[in-house]
């Protein structure tokens, strides 16, 4: 299975508009949004932890 093409996406778009309306499609994409920019913040965190947990690791020895 790969990555949906061109038309999947008009075809996935219209599929939303008709369940949600036109009105609640740019609240869920607010939404996504901000959940992809809290995931993101959360995994850079984490990594920003882990490398500095390595190189306290490598000062103590």
């Amino acid at each position: 299975m790969g990555l949906p093409g061109g038309s999947e996406w008009i075809i996935i778009f219209l599929v939303a508009l008709l369940l949600f309306g036109g009105k609640k499609i740019p609240e869920l994409a607010r939404g996504i949004g901000r959940g992809i920019r809290e995931f993101n913040d959360a995994r850079s965190s984490i990594q920003k932890e882990i490398e500095s947990g390595g190189k306290e690791g490598e000062d103590k020895k």
